[in-house]
């Protein structure tokens, strides 16, 4: 028999829209922005609380003599009495007349109180003070500012003490008159001056007194009007002239991929995607010889300034030595397992480096062809490479992001940078100082030889891959992107001064707008790129350029970031 059945309790019937509407309203409920939020601020509660706690503070002070009554005549003509005082009265230095002014631990822009007191920690031009009541200092702006006495001074005419710094409009009379410690600016329509407690500067006495003129009280100066303006450390760039186009080149048949000059200056020569190698006259621009040999690209060239050698590597695995009275092959260098991307020459003795695709920086005798060390350490593609004739005389950059630095004589790694994020695709040596540049695409970074201290990082960020990078004597650095961007470098500061946009030859993509290398010739006057739209590009200083019709703008760093 079925047991006793429950009566439900009715429900009351909701339409679809009222379910819809208490949906949302408790989703409001649950996730409104405004529950954290603080009530808005009361203007008349906060003028209350201001004043409360002036009074509380500077009650005891309030009937002090008045700043424009100090050292004022008291009697008869010339025996005047100076009234001394031991208050600290700050009338008119609230913390709302100053508007860059930050706490050690507290917030920026404003004081935790109110009121300049002594013991506060004060940030001002990014110097930093502390207040104390025993050293005084006062900012001019207009007429001079004048200290009277100092501690266990005598006063001629009364025989008292007097210890009070008087800021004003004009010199008291009796006045000991003394220059302000950081100078005068003078600043026409401003009459007043501002009074800081500053630990920074020591007076010959101590001061237990400060008293400030009155000014009108509209004024709210910020105080980088009235504090000393510091210089940078950063030093200033040198002014290069801007750098132009004179001369586009063709003749390549596919991107041109490295270039070299010869050491006397009447030629130069690239390699190409084309597997030729085109040597040019630098003066005129002509073809004067092609050569063939290679059955890939060619991504690195170099010209021995002993012998009349030149030496190529590509993307085929081999490095070839060439012979230029022959113009012929006479050496090859088998050993590497992939393309070759970097080649270089050692300054002093018969060696030659290769990097590539391997991971390995080899070592060649350029005579004998034997390999001498395979630099093994890099996890990836080695593709940049330069010598020096003292140690460290192997620099290698590679795409694992590192620099490494190589003793040559054991063929061991002496440093390893880890400055960058990116491959480090391209690097250059100054020519006379001892210090290189390497380029990646977060950053140039600018390091000392021989330890590789890491120097700064260049000011401005070209924000593309670069691909090539060189210096001149004079400091000019250029840098060139995978987008045709060629930035102009003052090397001593860091600052760009000339952003560059090439500009593709006619029929070619605007993608083509890249450059692969580039290179200065001999003297340092002009400029040589490869591109992607198979040209040939040369750049000189514009000779009408003068610091007039083209200013130097130059801001230095205010914060330069470390890595």
């Amino acid at each position: 028999m079925p047991g006793p059945t429950l009566e439900m309790e009715p429900v009351e019937p909701q339409s679809l829209k009222k379910l819809s509407f208490k949906s949302l309203k408790r989703a409001l409920d649950l996730f409104a922005p405004i529950h954290g939020h603080f009530a808005p601020p009361d203007l008349e509660s906060k003028k209350i609380r201001l004043s409360h706690k002036i009074r509380l503070e500077y009650g005891g002070i309030k009937s002090t003599t008045d700043p424009n009554q100090v050292n004022t005549t008291q009697s008869d003509g010339n025996n005047q009495a100076s009234t001394p005082s031991n208050a600290l009265a700050l009338p008119e230095l609230f913390c709302s007349q100053l508007e860059v002014v930050e706490t050690f631990g507290g917030s920026l822009g404003k004081l935790n109180h109110d009121v300049l007191r002594a013991g506060d920690n004060l940030t001002l031009e990014k110097r930093c003070f502390s207040l104390s009541s025993q050293n005084l200092v006062a900012f001019g702006l207009g007429n001079r500012g004048c200290w009277t006495g100092t501690e266990n001074s005598k006063d001629p005419r009364t025989g008292g003490t007097q210890n009070a710094l008087v800021v004003g409009p004009s010199v008291q009379p009796g006045a000991v008159s003394a220059p302000l410690p950081h100078g005068n600016t003078k600043i026409p329509g401003i009459p007043y001056f501002i009074v800081a407690l500053i630990n920074e500067v020591s007076f010959p006495g101590k001061s237990t007194a400060v008293v400030s003129s009155s000014r009108p009280s509209e004024r709210n100066l910020s105080t980088s009007a009235i504090m000393e303006r510091i210089p940078s450390k950063w030093p200033r760039p040198v002014w290069h002239p801007p750098w132009k186009n004179y001369r586009v080149i063709s003749g390549h048949l596919g991107w041109v991929r490295s270039i070299a000059f010869d050491p006397s200056n009447t030629w130069f020569c690239t390699g190409s995607a084309d597997r030729t190698i085109k040597i040019w006259d630098v003066g005129s621009g002509r073809l004067k010889l092609t050569l063939t040999g290679h059955i890939e690209q060619i991504r690195g060239l170099a010209v021995s300034n002993k012998h009349t050698y030149m030496f190529s590597a590509g993307d085929d695995k081999q490095v070839k030595c060439w012979d230029l009275e022959q113009n012929k092959v006479i050496r090859s260098y088998h050993g590497h397992l992939s393309g070759v991307y970097c080649l270089a020459l050692h300054p002093t003795i018969d060696i030659l480096l290769t990097g590539g695709r391997d991971s390995v920086c080899r070592v060649w005798d350029i005579r004998s062809k034997m390999q001498i060390h395979a630099l093994s350490g890099h996890d990836n593609t080695v593709c940049s490479v330069f010598t020096r004739p003292t140690d460290p005389q192997v620099v290698t950059g590679s795409h694992d992001t590192t620099i490494k630095f190589w003793d040559l004589r054991y063929g061991k790694t002496m440093a390893t940078l880890t400055h960058h994020k990116k491959s480090v695709r391209a690097m250059a040596l100054h020519p006379k100082e001892h210090a290189f540049a390497s380029a990646s695409a977060d950053n140039i970074k600018k390091f000392n030889l021989p330890k590789g201290e890491f120097s700064h990082n260049m000011l401005s960020q070209q924000k593309t891959i670069i691909n090539a990078m060189t210096v001149n004597e004079e400091g000019v650095m250029a840098t060139a992107g995978d987008n045709g961007s060629l930035w102009f470098w003052d090397w001593k500061s860091g600052h760009n001064f000339q952003q560059a946009q090439t500009i593709v030859q006619p029929g070619s993509l605007d993608s083509e707008a890249g450059i692969y290398a580039l290179s200065y010739d001999i003297t340092g006057s002009r400029l040589v790129t490869c591109e992607a739209d198979k040209t040939i590009k040369m750049w000189k200083e514009d000779e009408n350029a003068t610091p007039e019709t083209h200013p130097l703008s130059f801001k230095p760093p205010k914060d330069i970031r470390r890595f």
